[in-house]
């Protein structure tokens, strides 16, 4: 052993951690790192063997020698792989005690040229014990190679030597293995992560899609029928609400490519003016009072979400004759809380994909630390209230009340 040593050299990093993890080689990351971990073990038993033949030693002693080195190689292969601390503790024991036998047997002949061995045995103990009880196995192995040196009679700088590189062997094999696993489980985790990315985003697609397009269609629909009644009487109003049709049209197309590219900024006054010109159309009386300022970019579209979603209920899910629709900031939150009347009692959408708006919403508002409450009265009317709390100072405020000509149509 002391005739023939290696040295560990450092490789610098390229600046791609990434490459180097995943394409070094040309091999998939958890495969390159085995490959490491093996490499490493089959040069320390290398260095051994050589150790060994260097001696002198007889063909029978080689011999005896070789099956040793196989058996700890095997050994150390199957305490090495992935998921072997989790096996029963009478199995770990078992190996254990055979790998001891066969690293502290041979030390009666080979003496210090088998020194190393005991670093493989450490670095079991390390891989397989829990961590108090394993460290202090360690420590006891590195212990145990003072009498080799102090049998031979050498120096007390090569005992140091023979205990300090048992417990770097135990080191390199205990790192090195616990890096293949490391890099086993990023790997896997990354591709994990993929795929949850994936389901994340095709959830925000059909979220934003029901959001988005459910007022919009809906809009449409209730455009249309009111049409159809102004064609024979009133024509004038008729091109006017077609003209609206046309402009939600476009609306929803630009919605639709705003969802795709995942930018879809909202604005809470912008959704006041278009529930007002719907729900008037429909013939609900609207009263609209906001009075919560310049709002965060992100919290004005998630209240603009709110309303259009509320909307759209209104629209399909009742008959009703009025909505009001209120915005408020208070101490240390903002709340929107929009109230209509027109439900039926234990009324229940019966048509197919009737949708869940109302779970979408809940998710936007966690999101943003908000919460959405929703109750229906015995009288028939529904009311809906989100809010989310102060995350930054307000500008001037504003106020809108809309209870207006619009709202008379």
């Amino acid at each position: 052993m002391c005739r023939h040593k290696s040295s560990p050299k450092a490789t610098e990093g390229s600046g791609q951690p990434d490459a180097l993890l995943v394409r070094s080689g040309n091999l998939p990351a958890p495969r390159l790192g085995r490959l490491v971990l093996l490499a490493a073990l089959l040069c320390y038993f290398s260095i051994t063997l050589l150790n060994i033949l260097s001696s002198h030693a007889s063909v029978a002693e080689a011999g005896v020698a070789v099956v040793c080195l196989f058996g700890i190689m095997t050994l150390q292969l199957l305490h090495s792989r992935p998921g072997a601390q989790l096996e029963p503790a009478s199995r770990k024991t078992v190996t254990l005690s055979i790998q001891a036998l066969l690293t502290y047997l041979p030390l009666l002949v080979f003496r210090t040229q088998w020194g190393s061995m005991a670093g493989f045995l450490a670095g079991s103990l390390l891989l397989l014990l829990p961590p108090g009880r394993a460290w202090l196995m360690y420590a006891v192995v590195g212990a145990s190679m003072l009498m080799p040196p102090l049998l031979a009679d050498l120096p007390l700088v090569e005992t140091f030597y023979y205990v300090q590189s048992t417990l770097l062997t135990g080191l390199v094999v205990f790192g090195l293995t616990r890096l293949a696993d490391l890099i086993r489980v990023l790997h896997e985790t990354r591709g994990e992560l993929t795929r949850v990315a994936v389901t994340q985003e095709r959830l925000r697609f059909a979220r934003d899609l029901h959001d988005l397009l459910g007022y919009s269609l809906s809009a449409i629909t209730l455009k249309g029928e009111l049409i159809h009644r102004l064609l024979p009487a009133h024509p004038g109003r008729a091109k006017a609400e077609v003209e609206e049709v046309l402009t939600m049209s476009r609306q929803s197309l630009a919605d639709v490519r705003s969802v795709a590219s995942g930018y879809r900024d909202m604005s809470l006054q912008d959704e006041i003016s278009s529930a007002q010109s719907v729900l008037s159309a429909a013939d609900v009386r609207v009263d609209a009072r906001v009075r919560v300022g310049e709002l965060e970019r992100e919290l004005d579209t998630v209240f603009a979400t709110v309303l259009r979603e509320a909307v759209t209920n209104v629209l399909r899910h009742s008959r009703a004759t009025y909505c009001e629709i209120t915005a408020e900031r208070t101490a240390d939150r903002v709340r929107l809380t929009i109230v209509n009347d027109g439900v039926a009692s234990g009324y229940r959408d019966s048509s197919p994909h009737s949708g869940s708006g109302l779970g979408n919403l809940q998710t936007r508002l966690s999101a943003v630390g908000g919460t959405l409450t929703v109750h229906q009265g015995d009288d028939g009317t529904f009311r809906l209230a989100a809010r989310v709390p102060e995350r930054r100072s307000s500008g001037t405020a504003l106020t809108a009340d809309a209870d207006d000509g619009q709202s008379a149509a």
